[in-house]
């Protein structure tokens, strides 16, 4: 072994060291994951077992690429990686680190992924789970069927040949969705949650070919199978052959081997043997039918005449009461009349007579009512004459012209106003004075004549009389 004794820079040592392991051959290592890490770009781990352990890198777009799920890299999981040694030298802000850099894994067998469904199997028996899509009712001859396969596998040719076969001619609905990475599961789910709202689908069939467990866990995922077992349309499981049993068949409600046994499954009727036999039934419903009339031709043709003479008998009888009839009710109604006739005269007889002996009375009744009136017409004059007297009198009693009479006066001025004061006088100064006789002019003037003595008594009380009848009017 030689010894360089010329000192290298550490940078250019880990540089030609990058190199040289990156060179070494590729090498597949098996063993039990730890300490497993998760960036934006990578996924660090160890891979151990009992001798040691190797840390491990693998860029995230090549687990993607694997079309593994997620589960895969966890802490104690067995898995088979392939890859080659790698050397990160590092840097002023870095840490330089060794790892095996990992371009492709699986799981090291199939008996986690059977320790975990069957994990699953308990928890969904355990919840329920297994018995609700077994329970729904399924049409024997649906309209329309909806389909979850991949577009381009041969299961969908299989289940087309197999609805095929049975003559089947309603409608499929298809729902394209992958069948095999990690992204396959919630595709499936969402195809499975659209195709079961849609109106008319009465049965849907979910179908795939075989494959290893790793190749068919898409359908062991726990929220696809929770989401068929809570479906209110019968799901049909179609996915991998006989000897595969993935958890979707055991919640869905039929589990079928081959995408062939789904079309018997989905379309429980076999259309073409149906026809076959309805054709086949109608043939012979037709001939039993014929046979039928022909050997009740003969006693039906004799029976024929038989009604005719009945009907013959009952219609010689139906005339003969019908005459009978139409002359009972001509003497009846010739009866009827006479009766009537003279019913008719005995009342107007007598109806006559009455109105005779009421206008009599009427008669006599009217000749005494011109005397009763005069009498009470008399009686009303000399009562209104009576009352006439004497509003008469009272009206004479407040005529002005008889308080004129007893020798009162009444005093106007030029035109014709009442004059009521002495006052009121002076300011008319012509003045008209009213007796009972006549009318006679006088003027009033300056107060210069002789002193006026004070009038008695007497011609106060005819002043105030004089006044009060002047009221009065």
């Amino acid at each position: 072994m030689t010894v360089s004794t010329t000192a290298t820079p550490v940078g250019e040592y880990a540089a030609a060291l990058t190199v040289d392991l990156r060179a070494l051959p590729r090498a597949t290592i098996t063993g039990e994951l730890s300490d497993v890490r998760k960036t934006k770009v990578q996924y660090y781990f160890q891979l151990r077992d009992e001798r040691g352990g190797v840390p491990c890198a693998m860029w995230k777009n090549d687990f993607e690429r694997a079309g593994l799920p997620a589960e895969t890299l966890r802490d104690g999981a067995a898995i088979v990686a392939t890859g080659g040694p790698d050397y990160y030298p590092g840097g002023k802000a870095a840490s330089p680190a060794f790892s095996f850099r990992v371009t492709s894994l699986r799981p090291a067998g199939e008996g986690d992924l059977l320790a975990r469904l069957a994990a699953l199997r308990r928890q969904f028996e355990a919840e329920g789970l297994m018995k609700p899509q077994k329970l729904l009712a399924r049409a024997r001859l649906p309209k329309r069927i909806g389909v979850i396969t991949a577009e381009g596998g041969a299961a969908r040719q299989d289940l087309l040949v197999g609805l095929e076969r049975r003559g089947w001619q309603g409608e499929i609905v298809w729902g394209f969705a992958p069948v095999q990475d990690r992204k396959a599961a919630p595709l499936i789910t969402r195809a499975l949650s659209d195709m079961a709202a849609m109106a008319d689908v009465e049965a849907i069939v979910v179908c795939r070919g075989g494959g290893s467990l790793t190749d068919l866990w898409a359908f062991c995922d726990e929220n696809l199978c929770r989401t068929v077992a809570m479906l209110a349309v019968p799901v049909i499981s179609a996915v991998g052959h006989e000897r595969d049993v993935t958890l979707i068949d055991d919640v869905a409600a039929v589990r079928c081997s081959t995408p062939t046994h789904a079309a018997e499954a989905a379309v429980p009727l076999d259309c073409r043997r149906a026809r076959i036999d309805l054709a086949a039934s109608s043939f012979a419903l037709d001939r039993i039918g014929r046979q039928a009339v022909a050997e009740r031709v003969g006693p039906l043709i004799a029976l024929a005449g038989g009604p005719g003479r009945a009907v013959k008998v009952q219609r010689t009888a139906l005339n003969q009461r019908v005459r009978e009839v139409r002359a009972s009710a001509d003497r009846g109604i010739a009866g009827r009349r006479a009766e009537l006739a003279g019913a008719t005269a005995r009342q107007i007889t007598g109806v006559a007579a009455r109105i005779g002996r009421t206008v009599a009375a009427a008669s006599r009744s009217n000749a005494l009512a011109p005397g009763r009136l005069a009498g009470t017409v008399s009686k009303e004059i000399a009562r209104d004459r009576i009352h006439l007297d004497r509003h008469a009198l009272a009206l004479r009693a407040h005529d002005p012209q008889r308080t004129l009479e007893r020798g009162y006066a009444r005093v106007e001025d030029a035109a014709g106003e009442p004059v009521l004061t002495g006052r009121a006088a002076k300011r008319a100064k012509d003045l008209n004075i009213h007796f009972a006789d006549g009318v006679v002019g006088a003027h009033t003037g300056p107060a210069n004549g002789p002193k006026r003595t004070k009038p008695d008594r007497t011609d106060e009380r005819q002043q105030t009389i004089f006044e009060e009848v002047d009221e009065d009017e």
